[in-house]
């Protein structure tokens, strides 16, 4: 506890120290989020109004991020500080806004924003969790931004917190929704299904587990398009993945994960498990290895040598590729890099 005060003592000098070389506050509202995601979508819903800034990068692994004091400089001069939640940034959130020492921006604050709330959680632990069983995350998986409908919540959340705060720009925050929302489901299901039966029914029959049961029973197959009809083809397609982090988006598109490269979330793949993953993907006949650009690929081409599978890397946050410029473009990138996996 003393070492971690120091720490904080140390680098909230550090912040005063250098806030004094830095230039004068801008007018428009100050936003400071943990990931690019979150940066990507605030900036959907903020427009014009919003200056963002994200702490992680597309190419970093956000559990593991040094709360460096040049975030918190950031951190001192936000008016919303926007975070995954569910314990991905337990290691470096909290030093960060302490040190930031912006009574704005501090747990309970109206500055202070957890987006997690609302979305569809998986992997929520039921039984007792221990170190031994790897970086397990008591409130369920924190990945869920790769579900585009789980994006669509966070977007109403960051909505709904800015309305608070500055409730003479709600209509425009609300507006900015609403087409956030329309790109959404126009790039799930296609312009044409959308309006035809509307972006909102047609996210309720996805999350519902009732998507495809509809489209069959009103014969709509021909007017499906977008994401939905460029993955049909391959549902329950088996999948490996390096990390833990893909459970939301295999979900959401129809994906069978059946093992990770990691033995535990956040063990560095080792021998023996290495070569159960093999048997289990020969006797499945898994073609996909699917992992984020900043893990080691040494274990997946040796799974691939084994067994022949694809290595499909796919950036799993916005910048993590240049394709995946912004949210959108994020989830298009994956899923592109996967179908085209599949294919070959």
């Amino acid at each position: 506890m003393k070492i971690r005060l120091m720490i904080i003592v140390l680098l909230s000098s550090a912040v005063i120290f250098l806030m004094s070389f830095q230039p004068a506050h801008s007018a428009s509202i100050e936003v400071v989020t943990t990931t690019p995601d979150l940066k990507s979508i605030t900036e959907y819903i903020g427009g014009d109004k919003v200056s963002v800034t994200s702490i992680s990068t597309g190419y970093q692994d956000p559990h593991f991020i040094d709360a460096k004091p040049s975030y918190m400089i950031k951190a001192k001069r936000a008016d919303l500080f926007i975070k995954v939640g569910l314990e991905l940034e337990i290691g470096w959130e909290s030093l960060i806004i302490e040190g930031s020492r912006n009574p704005k921006i501090q747990p309970g604050a109206q500055g202070n924003l957890d987006v997690s709330e609302g979305v569809m959680r998986l992997q929520v632990p039921t039984g007792k969790i221990d170190r031994s069983m790897g970086d397990i995350h008591p409130c369920g998986n924190p990945h869920y931004w790769t579900d585009p409908l789980n994006g669509k919540i966070i977007a109403k959340n960051i909505t709904n917190r800015l309305c608070s705060i500055y409730p003479s720009d709600a209509p425009y925050f609300q507006k900015n929704l609403s087409l956030f929302n329309s790109r959404i489901d126009e790039a799930l299901f296609g312009k044409k299904l959308t309006d035809k039966v509307g972006g909102e029914k047609l996210s309720d029959l996805l999350a519902g587990g009732k998507f495809y049961e509809f489209i069959k029973s009103n014969n709509l197959q021909g007017e499906l398009g977008g994401w939905m009809a460029e993955v049909m083809p391959f549902q329950n397609a088996k999948i490996v993945t390096y990390h833990n982090s893909w459970p939301y988006f295999a979900s959401r598109f129809g994906l069978h994960i059946i093992d990770q490269l990691e033995p535990k979330p956040g063990i560095p793949p080792g021998p023996t498990h290495i070569n159960e993953v093999i048997e289990q993907m020969k006797s499945g006949n898994v073609k996909v290895i699917l992992m984020e650009p900043f893990y080691a690929d040494k274990p997946a081409k040796l799974v691939a040598e084994k067994t022949g599978a694809k290595i499909v890397v796919a950036p799993n946050s916005v910048g993590g590729s240049d394709k995946a410029k912004d949210y959108v473009s994020l989830i298009d990138a994956i899923l592109q890099s996967i179908v085209a996996a599949m294919k070959n």
